[in-house]
């Protein structure tokens, strides 16, 4: 009994991880960018630097990923961009992530890879959209619908 439950429960927690993993990535992107919040090591971070176009990507990607717009093609661009920060400045320093302060790098490179498969959960702007176009595709499949489509269509 508590398996059904926890089963049911399922895909709004995957929106809740969704949501906490998207706020975070959008954190980085105004610290880096907006300067909020204040943080030391991003203080004069530039746009047109390697901190800086990250900044850009966690901004615009943490705000698309937290709302959960084009889920899926944020997370595969997020993902990518996550194994690249490990790649790039943590994996030099040693093999194991948690030696080589990788973690978090590492961690939202496979949580953000298994959104690409999973989806966005239900409470995101892609559910929204996908189920108004349901509702439009409802609409245009009643027979009144087809029969002004078809005397529009002999009319013209």
């Amino acid at each position: 009994m508590m398996y059904e439950a926890l089963t049911a429960s399922a895909p709004r927690v995957l929106s809740v991880l969704r949501i906490y993993a998207g706020l975070e990535l959008l954190a980085h992107g105004t610290a880096k960018i907006l300067g909020f919040p204040a943080v030391p090591a991003f203080s004069s971070v530039q746009i047109n630097s390697l901190v800086g176009a990250s900044g850009l990507i966690e901004l615009i990607g943490g705000a698309l990923f937290t709302i959960g717009l084009f889920t899926r093609p944020v997370a595969f661009i997020l993902s990518g961009f996550a194994a690249v920060a490990y790649f790039l400045v943590s994996a030099p320093r040693g093999f194991y992530p948690i030696l080589n302060n990788g973690e978090l790098a590492s961690l939202f490179s496979f949580v953000l890879i298994y959104f690409v498969f999973s989806g966005p959960g239900p409470w995101s702007l892609d559910q929204m959209m996908k189920l108004h176009d349901h509702s439009t595709d409802a609409e245009s499949d009643s027979p009144h619908a087809k029969s002004s489509h078809a005397s529009k269509t002999v009319s013209a």
